[in-house]
């Protein structure tokens, strides 16, 4: 038997990103395409964060709301459509008949692959099944993270980093007061996707019998549905699988204990449902469970501090500003109540602004925040945490954090807004 003694070395960055979701990877690319050293951590196997761990399968935030599709996000992520696109897959608008918003349809396997490759193509070192386990702070600034890996445990040093893992995992372990939920402490409602196999091409989706599919159920049904418009059902663009939204949970705590009583609970519902749909549903009989997860779909835990706070009057009037770096264009989402979302459309033009103080972090002055992370109250986060969004807001971060290094630690929100746009970025 050969014994090995512990791997431990350094390595030397510009730039840190945690989490390889739409923010990290908006944020890893941005930097690393204006000539930074990247390296970008993420606990699981694979990037695309929600869409790929949670079968959250609908890109939101791309576009405003409205009769028809305008575009609220560009750079990386108008970037990534397109060569989504190029691997087959139709990313035109699709409009929910259910909500009347505009998403895109994603298939996770394409997401993984053309994930892989752009941040490869710009030069970034993607570190899998990595966590970010401590950081080291003096002072107002970072120092270095510890990341736990495959080899064990080894440090990294950077002049700036960005938080993009929606838990504010980084932000957290260097100190960062934050909010958990709402003012009141509570948490937005999880939901567990359904991806469905085994319903002919040719069966449309009958909206109708679902509805009375769900009412039929809920007589008697261990789970009862709070969704009696039956949900978000719709077909994926490659596999023509069903995707549908209908297994919704309250979340109590950031535990893992209260996640692991979800999950089970949750997958227990999709079986469920899914029976119920073979039974009644026309063209449903030989239906089954492509998957759901790998784990649940969470909205929403920790709010760490920013130097800015987004509002509900910064989302209900539209608000613009001189120092923005992206646009919020979903309409405020609420789901305070499992299973029963409420949607309140954007006011102005139809999206606000995102200001450079809002994807800073209070406190640390060489981190930045992407995605579900940036500072937002209750309402305003409620339109902001979508994934088209994280694009935008984790480009900016990783955009202003190579802009702070080259500037001698000097912010300057106009120079980044400028930076962003010659790279195709919508501010």
């Amino acid at each position: 038997m050969m014994w090995r003694s512990p791997h431990r070395h350094e390595q030397n960055y510009d730039v840190i990103v945690c989490g390889g979701g739409a923010a990290g990877v908006g944020a890893a690319v941005g930097a690393a395409r204006a000539g930074a050293r990247v390296c970008l951590v993420e606990k699981y196997g694979f990037l695309g964060g929600a869409a790929t761990t949670a079968q959250v399968l609908a890109y939101c935030g791309f576009y405003q709301q409205g009769a028809k599709p305008v575009a609220a996000v560009g750079g990386v992520g108008a970037e990534l459509l397109a060569s989504l696109s190029k691997y087959g897959l139709d990313t035109t608008p699709f409009c929910s008949e259910t909500t009347g918003n505009w998403i895109v349809r994603i298939e996770p396997e394409l997401l993984k692959l053309t994930m892989d490759d752009l941040l490869v193509r710009h030069g970034v070192d993607v570190q899998l099944h990595t966590r970010v386990a401590a950081a080291t702070r003096t002072g107002e600034r970072i120092e270095a993270v510890t990341l736990a890996g495959m080899e064990g445990r080894w440090h990294a040093v950077a002049d700036a980093f960005v938080d993009a893992s929606g838990d504010a995992n980084l932000a957290m372990l260097a100190g960062v007061p934050y909010r958990i939920g709402n003012r009141e402490g509570l948490l937005q409602a999880t939901t567990l996707p359904m991806r469905i196999g085994g319903v002919p091409p040719e069966v449309s989706i009958d909206r109708p019998a679902l509805c009375a599919s769900v009412a039929r159920y809920n007589e008697g049904g261990e789970f009862p549905i709070s969704r009696s418009d039956g949900g978000i059902m719709f077909r994926l663009p490659v596999s023509s699988d069903i995707w549908w939204m209908a297994v919704d949970l309250p979340m109590a705590e950031v535990s893992s204990r209260c996640f692991t009583a979800m999950e089970m609970k949750g997958r227990a519902m999709a079986n469920d449902y899914l029976h119920m749909l073979r039974k009644h549903m026309p063209g449903f009989a030989s239906a089954y469970l492509v998957a759901t997860g790998p784990q649940i779909g969470v909205r929403e835990t920790r709010h760490p501090a920013a130097r800015y706070e987004m509002t509900l009057e910064d989302a209900a009037q539209g608000k613009t500003s001189d120092d923005a770096v992206a646009r919020a264009a979903w309409p405020i989402e609420l789901h305070t109540q499992p299973g029963r979302p409420t949607y309140t459309p954007l006011g102005g033009a139809g999206y606000f602004h995102v200001p450079y103080d809002a994807i800073s972090a209070a406190g640390i002055e060489n981190l930045w925040y992407g995605g579900r992370v940036i500072g937002a109250d209750p309402e305003a986060y409620a339109s902001v945490r979508v994934m088209g969004t994280a694009f935008a807001t984790g480009e900016a971060a990783g955009v202003s954090a190579v802009d702070y290094i080259e500037s001698n630690h000097l912010r300057n929100a106009r120079t980044v807004a400028n930076r962003l746009r010659a790279n195709g970025a919508i501010v």
